[in-house]
């Protein structure tokens, strides 16, 4: 096609300037100059859909540093920017489009979106990614709006690095589609090299979900749920309560530290059942804040922080008439999942929110965002934005039988993530009867910090089992006079600590025929005493031979992979911090916990506890995985036997050899 000025115009360029001009396409301005006389036509496509039409346009892209010579290394920034319309006759809540990166993406930001199940910015999005409306979730019809483009149509302006696609080439998705559910999108289709589209429509084969019951997104299901409801909205402030639950049969927090930033410049005035660590109103009195709210005395402003850390209050806290008497708050950060206690799964705590201009509209009300929590020697959890999600409904205050909403919900989800290798919180050592030597936790097991004189990389050195009671520090001349006595490899430099607060020894007892006992033991090499302490183990070859566990309570759970759960007795349950030794000079001496667990081999024919079927895969310590030893203590025999049959055959082949010769 030809503009006015008579220039060739490629489609795709034109497309750009619809989206940055969107009232183009349904009115004309007879006030301005002739170019606006006969505006451009719609995108191809955009006129024959019926339904909601979904568009990718790669704009420029840069090469980034550090320049290398490798082509496939070599890194890109690049542009671009996806858009949703709805063409339709029906009204879309809560879009999502999913855009099907494909050339190790990451992002950098996306204006006009959110990542559905994404974290902070940068963001690898290799695999793919869904984006949802942020501020603008919803899209209206023409017929509705009186074909208002901005109401019917949202973009996306991304940012982000791509590796190894050099010019020529074009580092397009795979593909685009609406990920809503009762619609249905066919392959998009690639228009020239930097654009592609794709036409979804109503499938009519699918469910129809009740206008009434569902306005936005629905709740999602996640390890931990925190949902941000607006309980009271004013001009300039609203009241809100946020609510943590603890979903994981297996997830818990201790001492949780909550973190989130504000993008609008918010601050906290008042809160209840919680705490920010920081109450320095400084960053208002000398900020925006303190230049607008003129009167406003700041002197008793709960935080001004753009990213606060609060905590749960202590249990002295929870009949204070100021800053408590709220159900499920005041347990000094505890979630505990719901199988030991679903009353203490749950925690809550109410902030006074004040905004800043221009948001100060009784409706303009938005969530923080980059939200993140975390606890001592928990599982690390991985929190995506907030979803925007139907009113949460409350009892009726007063008794009555009836339903109360909040005015506005948003839910955060969180889901653990597994640790990477030596960033775990606790470790697991092994040993057994069979065996003289016990296998400690693994070398920085738990991390190790760079200038610590020893070695990153060595294997942990085997010890006798009795030195395993001692702090690492003191270990050093038992495993130097263990690795003399039998002979073995010292490592130079020598391995560095697991650097672990809590570790646990499982050793096997007893083999006989019928049945085999464990010990298990848990240390606490930390301060800070566990309350309620838990530990999840699977053991995968004898789970069904499990006959009894006799000082902890001992439950199994089927529905989660074959689990055996532990925790302390009723009076029992509070596994103590380190102290120092009875006298001075002494090694300090660790919080301690054992019992002894029985198997039957009734159940599971065939196992071989010598050969190290005794051996859990994986243990847990209050959620949060252990690192296990690279390797499980043999029986003699079985270490010997290999090497005694490879010399039988050896023999056998050199006899065959010398009996030919002979006969030769």
């Amino acid at each position: 096609m030809k503009a006015n000025l008579g220039v060739e115009v490629p489609w795709q360029r034109v497309m750009l300037i619809l989206i940055a001009l969107p009232s183009v396409l349904f009115h004309v301005c007879h006030g301005q100059t002739d170019d606006y006389e006969n505006p451009a036509a719609p995108p191809p496509g955009l006129d024959e859909c019926n339904g909601l039409f979904l568009t990718y346009s790669f704009i420029s892209r840069e090469k980034e540093y550090p320049r290398v010579k490798n082509a496939s290394a070599q890194a890109w920034a690049f542009k671009s920017l996806a858009s949703i319309t709805n063409t339709g006759q029906y009204e879309l809540k809560g879009w999502q489009m999913f855009v099907g990166f494909q050339h190790k993406e990451i992002l950098v930001s996306a204006s006009g979106a959110i990542v559905v199940d994404g974290d902070d910015f940068p963001l690898e999005v290799g695999n793919g990614t869904t984006f949802a409306g942020n501020p603008m979730t919803d899209l209206k019809t023409a017929i509705d709006t009186a074909g208002d483009f901005t109401q019917i149509s949202a973009q996306i302006e991304i940012t982000g690095s791509v590796f190894g696609i050099k010019p020529p080439g074009v580092p397009m998705p795979k593909n685009i589609k609406l990920v809503n559910a009762g619609y249905k999108c066919p392959k998009a289709t690639l228009k020239g090299k930097t654009y592609m589209q794709v036409c979804c429509k109503k499938d009519p084969k699918a469910k129809k979900v009740d206008k009434k019951v569902l306005k936005f997104l629905p709740r999602r299901y996640g390890d931990l749920s925190l949902t941000y409801d607006v309980l009271q909205a004013y001009g300039s402030n609203y009241q809100a309560q946020v609510t943590i639950e603890n979903i994981n049969p297996l997830g818990r927090l201790d001492h949780w530290n909550l973190t989130w930033e504000w993008m609008n410049g918010e601050f906290i005035s008042k809160m209840r059942g919680a705490y920010t660590h920081k109450r320095d109103f400084s960053e208002c009195v000398y900020g925006p804040a303190g230049k607008y709210y003129t009167d406003l005395d700041f002197s008793t402003v709960m935080n001004c922080e753009k990213k606060p850390v609060i905590a749960d209050l202590p249990p002295e806290r929870k009949n204070d008439s100021q800053v408590g008497k709220l159900p499920y708050c005041c347990r000094n950060g505890t979630l505990l999942p719901a199988i030991m206690d679903e009353s203490k799964a749950r925690s809550i705590f109410q902030l006074e929110v004040f905004k800043m201009p221009p948001f100060l509209n009784r409706t303009a009300l938005a969530p923080p965002e980059k939200w993140k929590i975390d606890g001592v020697v928990n599982p690390q959890y991985k929190c995506g934005p907030p979803i925007r999600v139907d009113p949460t409904e409350f009892p009726d205050s007063s008794g009555l039988d009836s339903k109360t909403y909040a005015i506005a919900s948003w839910q955060v989800t969180c889901n653990i993530t597994r640790p990477k290798e030596k960033l775990s919180r606790c470790c697991v050592s092994f040993s057994a009867y069979y065996n003289r030597s016990a296998i400690p936790c693994n070398t920085c097991a738990c991390g190790c910090d760079n200038n610590m004189g020893c070695s990153k990389t060595a294997r942990a050195m085997l010890l006798p089992a009795e030195s395993l009671l001692v702090p690492f520090d003191n270990r050093t001349n038992k495993a130097l006079a263990w690795a003399n006595l039998n002979k073995f490899k010292v490592p130079n430099p020598r391995p560095c600590p697991d650097n672990c607060p809590v570790s646990i020894n499982w050793h096997i007892d007893s083999d006989y025929k019928t049945g085999w006992t464990a010990s298990v033991t848990l240390f606490n090499w930390d301060d800070s005493p566990f309350e309620d302490w838990f530990s999840a183990i699977q053991i995968n070859k004898a789970y069904k031979g499990l006959e009894g566990v006799y000082s902890f309570n001992g439950t199994t759970f089927d529905n989660l992979n074959k689990t055996i759960f532990l925790q302390g007795l009723p009076g029992l349950n509070f596994l103590v911090g380190e102290v120092n030794g009875t006298k001075p000079g002494d090694p300090r001496i660790p919080g301690k916990q054992q019992t002894k667990i029985s198997f039957t081999k009734k159940h599971t024919p065939g196992i071989n506890i010598a050969r190290g079927d005794g051996f859990p895969t994986r243990i847990l310590f209050n959620g949060e995985e252990c690192a296990l030893p690279k390797q499980i203590p043999l029986s003699s025999a079985e270490q010997k036997s290999p090497f005694k049959f490879l010399t039988v055959i050896i023999m056998a082949i050199m006899t065959f050899i010398t009996m030919t010769d002979h006969l030769h």
